[in-house]
């Protein structure tokens, strides 16, 4: 219980972070592309209950945890209208990217701030906190996961969305099409990973490109706390 207890102080935190700063990027770069519309409805806020969804937040990790499955959820996603932008188009491209580009450039920060701390104990001799690795490490990993789950180009997510924007208008349209099986396409591709622990299907896909990308920011943290540790 007392385990379960630190896990949660650290990941609850980190989580909270990753995905408001994630939502946020969306509203600010659609206020800066033309788009008021986040602005208009309070959700340019860093308070965490704005962006709060009873169900893909709470009801749906909660149930997925509780009878083992893969944990997965969501926020409420910051309302942006592609007709306001001053270029819907790419508008929509760089509104979507803003998200996962937040989530990478926050675990960079974790990663220099965890090497600089680190240094410093080091360099006066001390022992780096077992809390500390922890939540530096959890931190990191929850941002990479955040950024290249949601550039998946699966509807609803950023990746479908950029995918859209850069495609021939032609493509495009199909495209647009696809989008409302998206969803469909995601709750059976959990529902085969829920069915099948075994598989592998996250660990070879998806898990594979987010634990590399965590072990350089995590080699990046270290060079800088032995380079000040001397």
């Amino acid at each position: 219980m007392t385990e379960t207890l630190v896990l949660a102080v650290i990941l609850v935190p980190c989580l909270i972070i990753a995905i408001v700063f994630h939502e946020v990027a969306h509203g600010w770069t659609a206020l800066a592309l033309g788009d008021p519309t986040a602005k208009e409805q309070k959700r340019l806020s860093l308070n965490p209950i704005r962006h709060v969804d009873p169900i893909g937040t709470l009801l749906v990790p909660g149930a997925l945890a509780l009878f083992g499955g893969p944990i997965f959820g969501w926020a409420k996603p910051v309302p942006v209208r592609g007709d306001r932008l001053r270029h819907p188009r790419y508008g929509m491209v760089a509104v979507a990217a803003a998200g996962p580009g937040t989530n990478l450039l926050l675990a960079l920060v974790g990663a220099l701030l965890f090497g600089v701390v680190a240094g410093v104990i080091l360099a006066g001799g001390g022992e780096l906190p077992f809390w500390l690795m922890n939540a530096s490490g959890y931190f990191i990993l929850i941002n990479v996961f955040l950024a290249l789950f949601n550039l998946l180009p699966i509807p609803p997510f950023d990746g479908s969305h950029i995918v859209g924007g850069l495609l021939p208008r032609k493509w495009a349209v199909n495209w647009q099409k696809f989008q409302s099986l998206g969803m469909l396409v995601f709750i059976v591709l959990i529902a085969a990973t829920w069915a099948f622990p075994n598989s592998g299907l996250l660990e070879n896909t998806i898990l594979r490109p987010v634990f590399w990308l965590e072990e350089r920011y995590l080699e990046l943290a270290t060079w800088i706390a032995r380079g000040i540790e001397g």
